[in-house]
């Protein structure tokens, strides 16, 4: 169950991320309350997938989760670069995190 949490914060923090981009420095109200409801749920998933699974697996499953989908929602819907080198960077980063998860449940 841990793991099921722990990407639910993940996908959490890709909201909140991209969130960040509409609250205009946090001067928009409904913006800036969903903004923060998702970092509070994103921070508290975290924090109880953190009790079972080693911080620094967590934390970089986490982090990487929130790098790679905001990245990819910045191309697909942001009309951020779709570079091909920026492309194979973000695979980069979900291939350490598939490995991640991997080797923490083959028990090494």
């Amino acid at each position: 169950m841990a793991w099921t949490y722990l990407v639910l914060a993940g996908f959490l923090e890709i909201g909140w991320a991209i969130g960040l981009k509409y609250t205009d420095g946090f001067t928009k109200l409904w913006p800036s309350v969903a903004t923060v409801a998702a970092m509070i749920a994103s921070f508290s998933l975290l924090a109880v997938a953190l009790k079972t699974i080693p911080v620094g697996t967590g934390y970089a499953v986490w982090t990487g989760i929130g790098a790679a989908g905001t990245a990819v929602i910045g191309m697909a819907f942001l009309g951020e670069s779709r570079e091909v080198l920026r492309i194979l960077c973000v695979l980069l980063i979900v291939s350490g995190v598939v490995g991640l998860k991997w080797v923490s449940s083959t028990g090494h």
